[in-house]
Order: C-alpha cells, then structure tokens, then sequence
C-alpha cells in the first residue's frame, strides 16, 4: 500500500485507512491508493468485509482542487468507484465530519454505510460551477429518491447524519465509536451471508417531468445565471435515457466539461481566494492575538443591534451600551423580536435564543466597557460624534483594550487620533445587517498594532464572518467602489437612461439588484445623508446629479414609503414611478441636459470599469494588498456575481488592454475628473499582464 491508504485484517474484516491530511481529499496518492486496497481485498481470501475509513478530523472532504486543470493521473476517480461498487464482497463506509462531493461518492459507491452521529454529507459542486462527476447524480437518486436528489445536488447544501438516513444514504448511524460500530456492521453483514447492494442495482424512481420543470423554474429563480444548477438537472435525468454505466460515463464527462467552462473557473478562483484573504501579507505568524473574552459595543441602532447578534451567537459576553434609557429600551425589543421570529421559523431553538439573550449586558453607561477586551463604536456616521465617542472610550477602557469603528468610510486616523491609543484602535466595518452578512471589513490604521490586526481577523472567523484587511481611506475598499458606480448611475440617468434600464442591466449581469433599486433598499435618505457627508470633496456635477436629495424632499424615501426611484405595493414589489419620469424630465430641463439614447452596452461598462478602475487605485495605493481582496470583498458586501470571480478577476479575463480602451474612450467623452485610468491598469496592460500576472 501507499503512504496515504492503509491495510490491515481484523478478524476477517479489512481494516483500508485513508490518511491525506487535513482533509483526505480524492488526490492521486487516494486514488491509487484506494484502488490498490480494493483488488488486495479482493483478492484476499481470508478477508470477508471491508471498512474504508479516515484518520483526522473527516471523511474524505471532497476533491483535490489543486489538481483541477492539470492532466489527470490515473486512476480517475470514477474507475475507482466502479472497482468498489463491482467488487464481490461487501464494503462499508465509516464515515465523520464533512462527507462532501468526492468523498460523498466515495461513501455511496461503497455498498454500505455508517455515520458518525455529527457528520454532514453534500453536494457542493454546484458552488464551484460543477455538477459531481464520480456517480452522485446516479446513486444519489437510486437510494433518496428524486426530489430529495434535486434538492441536494442543485442546492449544494449539507445534511445531517439523520437527515441523510432517514433520505436511505446512509444505513446506519453510529451510537458510540464510529469505527466498533463500522465493524460490527460488517460482521453481521457476514454472519448473514449479506453480499454487496450496489446502488447501481436499483431502480430509477418514478419519472416526474413537472418536478424537473418546477425545479428549473425555481432554480432560474433562486440561482439566476449560474449554468451548474441547470447542468445538474441534466446530469440526474441521465438515469431516465441510459443504461446506469452510460450514465456515469456521460456525467463524468459533463464534470470535465465544466471544469474548463469559464463559471467554474471563476468560482474556483473566490473558493480559494476567500481562504487566502484571511491570511494578512506581512504579519508574522509569531504575533499572537489578543485574547477577547468579553466584548463590547455602543451604539444600538439598526447596526449595533445587528453586531450584538452575531457576537452573542459566537458564544461571547457582550456589554450593549445605548445612549439613553429610550434607546435601550428599543434595541432590548428588537433584538428579542428578531430571536423570536427566527425561533417561530424553526432556525433556532428556545433554549439557545435564551442563551443568547443571557450573554448581553445592557447599558446606558460608558463606563461599563471597562472590562471589554474588544469594543466596537456603532454610533451614527457623523465624524465630530464619532471622535467624542473615541475619547470617551480612550479614558472608558483599559490600555490594551481594541477600541473598534464600524464606520462605513470616515476617518480611521482621526478617530484613532481621538482616543489617544492608536496602537489599539482599527476599523471593523459589517454590512447590513450585520448578524447575517459574511463580509467583515477589518481596517488598519497607520498606528494599529500588529497584534489588534490578528486579533480583529481571528475574531471575524470566530463570529463567523469573512474578515478582509483594508488600509486607511474614503470608503474602504466596498463602499468606496460603490461610490463610482453611483456616481456613473446618477450621471447615465442625467443623460437618458430610464432607471429601470440601468438596473435591469446589472441584473442580467448576475448582481441581486441594481444600483438605484439598491437605493431603494437602504432608504435614499440614507443615502442624501452619505453624499451631504461628502459634499465637500465632490465635484460640480456629482452636486448637480441630486436625484436622492430631490426624492428625499419629495418624502419618497424608497421601500419603506412606497416610493423611491419605483413605486411599491403592500408586498414591495416594484413597478415604474411616473413621478420619477417626471423629476428626471424637470431635471433635465432646469440645468439644460439634453437625453439621449444610451444602449445596454454602455451602461454596463460604465457601471462596472468605474469599479475596476477604481480596484486598481485601491491596489496601487496599498490600501488592498491583492486583488483576492477586492474580489472577495465585492463578492461577499455587494453581491458581485461569484460566478464572474469578482471585477478584478473579471477585468483579467476580458484584457486589460480592453478595459483600458474602453476608459481612455470614457475620459474623452466624460472627462479626466472621473475617467482617469489607474497607473497600476495602464502599466498593467501595457505589459500584457493582468491583475493576477
């Protein structure tokens, strides 16, 4: 046997040991290994059943995503299965942890199946722009049925063990130790002359051609513009119009197909990303974070409410410091009502919502932060505010203490400044709302000590966030992007395009909604009060472009008045707003615009190479240090299509000679002011290289 698959004989079972740290994925060594274990078990007379397990902390997890794109070494993962499934004696499947893709075929190729009571089973190719290709759309639905199989594959989300027994993949789970349990399986598998039951070997179930139109429709829906849904969809009816073997080998070959389709290798570009962006270039793996054992937070708005949740969800004490007795009041009713309801969905349990609710503090005092180890300032985004905040907190805390903002774009260093401890003070911005959304926009500061950059990025993982480091500026990386493209939506609506043309564009690019929908959401008085915070730094014609102030004066406010740049019914669905027509029209005639015709095209490009462009600066200046972390950021705070890769990876696939034209053309037509392409993209292009080399 190989270094990583092990065989040893108890008492007539074969004991076959896959150990390929830290996840025992399907590499060649597995494969090979796994292979050559199988014939020897075959061929091994005194063996009567086999147990196939893993050491560490899982099953097999899934594939080698290193190997993706590269020649593949036999055996190939399907070959290997088909050796399993043929094989004459039976073999279990031990499996633990996260029994997931590969590693779920492995499990179902076997003959049998017992599960730790806390392992997790699924489909996850789907994520990665991939449907499984080792015989999970032909077994899988041979043992749970068809629309347990539909459910599972095109959603990529996990299971239980329960689940998963109770859906016939799993045939046992375990009480006690999974492994005595594996093998007191087998030897009742033997004492009662059991042979193998090959999933091959069952039937399809029953054909329902309007299951698979309901579930095309609702995944057009749910997961618009991402082509592995459908594929999959594809891949399960091949049960329906082959033989099971044919099936297999057609479903493996969709997998390679997709493999080198331009979705998949834009997924598998944020997949590993959002694991590299954690990791801080420059900072020492000696530097240890600080140890946060109770946490704080001031400032119980809709935000600070949000932060509160996710930290007493991570199981952490935290003090909520309101500024009045009111305030308070408010904050303890809201959160308890959102607990509630998540408990009446069946999301949470009664006896976790009250354990959560035990882990917060409440308070109007400041001087209850003194024993917070981490606190974070959610006070309204106002700068003068937010410094009296700061230098309360500085005298509030002991030394030591990480002093937070959750600002969305002020001034890091003027807050750090304010409080008189710029080693300890950084930003941690959450977007809305915030005990929901992954993004954690971490910012150091010049003064941040190494220490609180580790701490803050250690702690985003432990509240489960996704933390990205930022470096000081305007808006950060997110909203400072952002800003371009609401500068360009504002301008293209000067210019002639109908609001609902502008979104829909962006839509059909795969974002949730678009820009001035958006505005709608989040209050467009919320959105007055951010550009009156900027009015300073903004040009003549971003002044002009008024169009929130303008709706905001009209008390059309967005969703939550029934009327924005739409109008909206008692269900918020939207429909167009005469009244918009007719401000933009009046608009146009009061500053002596003249409209035009604008195509798709070149919305589009506006919208989007105003962010590239801006990416670039943002990479130029330092203030990301890769483009890994604007893609994932953009990705996880804005709702970029994953299955683009995020704009820098984007820009990279269309050219960087291209983008360029494309905004020197922009600048021509629009300006300097706002079409200056970043040295970093012009350097870039002239040496044919991309953001990603």
């Amino acid at each position: 046997m190989n270094e990583v698959v092990s065989y040893e004989l108890h008492d007539g079972i074969a004991d076959v040991l896959i150990d390929n740290p830290p996840v025992n994925a399907t590499s060649h060594a597995v494969r090979a290994g796994l292979d050559e274990a199988v014939r020897r078990f075959g061929g091994d007379a005194d063996a009567k059943a086999m147990v196939v397990r893993c050491a560490g902390k899982t099953f097999v997890a899934g594939a080698d995503i290193k190997e993706f794109g590269r020649p593949a070494l036999p055996p190939p993962l399907p070959d290997v299965l088909k050796a399993i499934d043929h094989c004459d004696k039976p073999i279990v499947a031990a499996v633990h942890g996260t029994v997931l893709g590969g590693g779920f075929e492995v499990a179902l190729a076997c003959h049998y199946r017992v599960a730790a009571a806390d392992a997790r089973f699924g489909f996850p190719e789907v994520k990665l722009g991939l449907v499984p290709g080792a015989g999970g759309t032909q077994r899988g639905v041979r043992l749970a049925g068809l629309a347990d199989t539909i459910t599972l594959i095109t959603e990529g989300k996990p299971i239980s063990a329960s689940k998963a027994e109770a859906m016939g993949l799993v045939d046992e789970v375990a009480q006690g130790d999974l492994v005595e349990a594996a093998r007191a399986f087998a030897r009742r598998l033997v004492a009662e002359g059991k042979g193998p039951r090959r999933a091959g070997d069952l039937p399809m179930p029953t054909d329902d051609p309007d299951l698979f139109d309901k579930a095309r429709k609702s995944l057009g829906r749910e997961m618009r513009g991402q082509e592995a849904p459908m594929k999959a969809l594809e891949a399960i009816r091949l049960g329906y119009e082959m033989d099971f073997e044919s099936a297999l080998v057609r479903e493996y070959e969709m997998c390679k197909e997709m493999i080198a389709a331009p979705q998949s290798r834009a997924l598998r570009h944020i997949f590993a990303a959002e694991r590299e962006v954690v990791k801080v270039p420059g900072l020492s793996a000696d530097v240890a974070p600080r140890d946060i054992k109770r946490a704080g937070v001031i400032g119980l708005g809709v935000m600070g409410r949000g932060i509160v949740m996710a930290i007493a969800a991570a199981g952490i004490p935290v003090t909520a410091v309101a500024a009045d007795a009111d305030h308070l009041a408010a904050a303890q009713k809201a959160i308890t009502k959102m607990l509630s309801s998540t408990v009446d969905k069946g999301r949470l349990k009664q006896d976790e919502m009250d354990r959560r609710l035990e882990r917060i503090q409440w308070s109007v005092a400041i001087e209850d932060l003194a024993d917070a180890d981490l606190v974070i300032e959610a006070v309204t985004e106002d700068i003068a505010i937010k410094r009296e905040v700061f230098a309360a907190l500085g005298k509030a805390t002991r030394p030591g203490t990480i002093l937070a903002s959750n600002t969305s774009f002020l001034d890091i260093e003027a807050l750090a400044k304010a409080s008189q401890r710029s080693e300890d003070t950084c930003g941690m911005h959450f977007f809305n709302p915030a005990h929901i959304m992954r993004l954690l926009e971490n910012v150091r500061a010049a003064g941040t000590a190494p220490d609180v950059v580790a701490t803050i990025m250690a702690f985003g993982k432990t509240i489960g966030k996704l933390p990205v480091l930022s470096g000081v500026c305007e808006g950060f990386i997110v909203n400072r992007m952002l800003s371009k493209r609401s500068r360009e939506a504002f301008f293209l609506v000067e210019e002639g395009a109908a609001p609902a043309a502008i979104d829909n564009v962006l839509v059909d690019y795969g974002f949730p909604m678009g820009p001035l929908a958006l505005g709608d959401l989040a209050g467009l008085d919320v959105q007055a009060a951010a550009r009156a915070s900027r009015k300073d730094s903004a040009t003549a014609r971003e002044l002009r472009a008024d169009f929130p102030e303008q709706l905001v004066a009209a008390g059309r406010l967005g969703q939550k008045t029934g009327s924005g740049w739409y109008s909206y019914d008692e269900n918020r669905k939207a429909s167009a707003n005469e009244d918009t027509t007719r401000m933009i029209a009046a608009h146009a005639e009061r500053h002596g615009l003249t409209l035009r015709d604008i195509g798709d095209q070149e919305v589009r490009e506006r919208l989007l190479f105003a962010m590239v462009n801006e990416g670039a600066k943002i990479l130029d200046e330092g203030v990301a240090s890769r483009p890994q972390d604007i893609d994932v950021a953009m990705v996880n705070g804005l709702g970029w299509p994953a299955y683009t890769g995020g704009p820098m990876f984007w820009a990279d696939q269309l050219g960087l000679d291209h983008v360029l034209r494309t905004i020197e053309r922009f600048q021509d037509e629009q300006g300097a002011g706002y079409w200056t392409p970043s040295p970093l993209l012009v350097r870039l292009a002239e040496e044919g290289k991309g953001f990603y080399g």
